[in-house]
């Protein structure tokens, strides 16, 4: 059974308030002076994003490719736990967990519509055709190499957790192997410490962008005059039922959430593709869009517009790798959790199936769908995106151009909710234990300790909402918060590598279990 801890000592307060000091000093900030505040953000971002953009980019790359070396070499067939253990979880169970826990609610939201953003960039032009190429990057950003930050830091911390059975569930904890003796000093301090700030960043960022979609579906729901006070009452909604859920039903509620989830998410798919009117140009322009993905994968991955024609990988590719570079603080950490009982392998191949897999078909679907009515001309979301630069506006269009729109509606502002509601149960409880020096096996944080998570977590949203931020300026948060989160997710996987090959020279035979994937 589990325990919740009450044990003042055994709290880290330094990693507990200082997040929390900085926190509300950079919400006063933006509070009181969100112009400058905003200006500030975009210098900053232009330094990081700009002048060292290459090394996101190379990261993201060596990343991905270490992935299916790990995966097919002997460190594949560690099992994460005992070494006949069995999965905790079905593969449908444990695929549904891992895909809702990170940025499910923005998958959703951006299949819709990001095509517009990238058919309106002059990049896109350079290179060909809107049919051609704003799908193709659709489907790179948001595929392999993002999920292979997830896949390689996850086994990562399930073989600090399962395997070496650590107690700290921390990042610093997982350099250990190389930094020694300094993970408990001060340089494992500072590395906690950026990790918690990129947690924070990368909440901030995906509330801010995704939250106004809902917004917008309630207003023409429900005929309320969209407000940025309806937009905050959101959020604190929402983060309100996914607290009082996560306290009542822990990782057992998170995997009935998540089922439901992905009931509703894939309903939502065979829904549009059948009876969408689009489902000869979905099908054909979808699987052209995943060959040319693929065949121009290396180029997409390394090209940085050394000549600046467009910015298109600083305001992009490079945006994307550090967004999900800052939400490897948590997303691992939770699917490394669940992942326990299956083989290093299993985690690795079946995360790129079923998180990758279920990304891909998502944009394929939503985004071919309003792609066809635009090319076809029977709606222009472009115009209407040009002429206001509103894309919430613009997707609760393309929604209301389907059948039974209404239903749709609330069929995604449900998926959404239920998708912020995983993700956030996830987060919060990942987050928690930054709180403790120690949690051992079955314990979890402290119920007043979640709260406080809960509200750190929504704070810098609703502060960046108030400074009416741009999805520019929303950009800058992860992309500077990823630049030192980059060193650290290196430093990892390095000790990881270290420590694994240790422990399969040290076990008499390292052998994959009877067992292949349990559905």
């Amino acid at each position: 059974m589990n325990k919740n801890l009450s044990k003042e000592k055994n709290i880290d307060w330094i990693i507990t308030l200082f997040p929390l000091s900085i926190i509300i000093i950079l919400c006063v900030l933006f509070f009181i002076m969100p112009e400058q505040s905003n200006l500030i953000l975009n210098k900053i971002r232009f330094f990081f994003g700009d002048t060292f953009g290459v090394y996101y980019l190379i990261i993201g790359l060596g990343i991905f490719l270490l992935s299916f070396f790990i995966a097919t070499s002997k460190y594949g067939k560690i099992v994460l736990g005992e070494k006949n253990e069995k999965p905790k979880y079905s593969f449908f169970a444990w695929g549904a967990m891992m895909f809702t826990c990170g940025l499910a609610a923005d998958i959703l939201f951006y299949s819709f519509g990001e095509w517009i953003l990238y058919a309106t960039d002059p990049h896109i032009s350079e290179m060909g055709s809107m049919q051609d190429w704003a799908g193709v990057y659709s489907q790179f950003h948001w595929s392999f190499i993002p999920w292979a930050f997830y896949l390689v830091l996850a086994v990562a911390f399930g073989f600090m957790l399962h395997v070496r059975k650590k107690e700290r569930q921390k990042y610093s904890e997982a350099c250990r192997p190389i930094l020694g003796k300094y993970t408990d000093g001060i340089l494992g301090r500072i590395i906690d410490l950026l990790a918690v700030f990129a947690l924070l960043a990368g909440t901030a960022t995906t509330f801010s962008v995704a939250t106004p979609l809902m917004a917008a579906i309630i207003t023409d729901c429900f005929h309320i005059e969209i407000s940025r006070t309806l937009i905050n009452i959101i959020i604190v909604v929402i983060t309100c039922v996914i607290y009082t859920y996560s306290l009542l039903n822990g990782f057992k509620g998170i995997g009935i959430l998540a089922k439901s989830c992905i009931f509703l998410f894939f309903g939502l798919l065979f829904y549009v593709l059948l009876f969408g009117g689009k489902t000869k140009f979905i099908i054909e322009n979808g699987f052209s869009s995943f060959g040319r993905m693929i065949q121009n994968f290396f180029e997409l991955s390394t090209y940085t517009d050394p000549l600046r024609t467009s910015n298109f990988p600083q305001n992009w590719t490079i945006y994307y790798w550090a967004y999900w570079m800052v939400w490897c603080v948590a997303a691992p950490f939770f699917i490394g959790n669940i992942s326990r009982g299956r083989t290093i392998k299993q985690t690795i191949l079946g995360g790129y199936v079923f998180g990758a897999g279920s990304t891909i078909v998502s944009f394929i679907v939503l985004g071919n769908y309003s792609m066809g009515m635009q090319i076809s001309g029977q709606a222009d979301f472009i115009k209407q995106y040009t002429q206001n630069g509103d894309l919430f506006e613009a997707i609760v269009s393309m929604i209301k151009s389907m059948p039974c729109a209404q239903f749709v509606l609330i069929i995604v502002l449900l998926t959404m909710i239920a998708f912020y509601a995983t993700s956030f149960d996830s987060i919060a409880l990942t987050a928690s234990c930054y709180s403790y020096r120690k949690l051992n096996s079955g314990e979890q944080p402290h119920k007043l300790i979640q709260l406080l998570w809960c509200i750190l977590l929504i704070l810098l949203p609703i502060s960046l909402l108030f400074a009416e931020s741009s999805i520019n300026n929303l950009q800058s948060v992860s992309i500077i918060a990823a630049f030192p989160i980059g060193i650290i997710i290196v430093l990892i996987i390095t000790s990881f590598m270290i420590d694994a090959k240790k422990y399969i020279k040290d076990s008499p035979a390292i052998t994959t279990p009877p067992h292949k994937i349990y559905f």
